[in-house]
């Protein structure tokens, strides 16, 4: 059971700990493993800009890292500095994020949830964020 409250406001948690000097726009994700645990993630920004990591990949790489390879679902959260929770708009993972979920996650059953507040979000399946996926079964044709 994914309890959807308490992984935004974990997203929100994780979005104080952003390296966002040249953007100025942080982003916070939670991410749920099958083991129940919630691993936070926040965008690390780098004056070369290549080298910038998202929240979304963040918590991945911190979970898979960690030995964690099956994954529930995600809440992500995102705002210019100083926008209250609940004042900002929903965030949604770019699509290289949705490329890292899409190596680690069932497409149809892995939840994406983008938050503005713990009370208004939306959510999807990662299948509809990310259609006709190319994933590691394309390569073992």
């Amino acid at each position: 059971m994914i309890d959807r409250k308490l992984l935004i406001e974990k997203a929100f948690e994780a979005q104080k700990f952003c390296y966002t000097p040249y953007s100025n726009f942080n982003v916070g994700a939670a991410l749920l493993g099958a083991n129940g645990k919630i691993y936070q993630g926040c965008n690390i920004e780098n004056a070369a800009y290549t080298p910038t990591n998202c929240a979304e990949r963040t918590a991945f790489f911190k979970a898979v890292s960690e030995g964690q390879m099956e994954f529930t679902a995600i809440a992500v959260v995102g705002n210019p500095a100083g926008v209250k929770q609940g004042e900002g708009d929903y965030c949604a993972p770019c699509a290289v994020c949705r490329q890292v979920m899409a190596e680690f996650c069932d497409l149809k059953t892995f939840k994406v949830i983008i938050a503005k507040s713990t009370d208004d979000y939306l959510e999807y399946t990662l299948e509809e964020l990310l259609p006709l996926a190319f994933t590691g079964k394309d390569l073992n044709k």
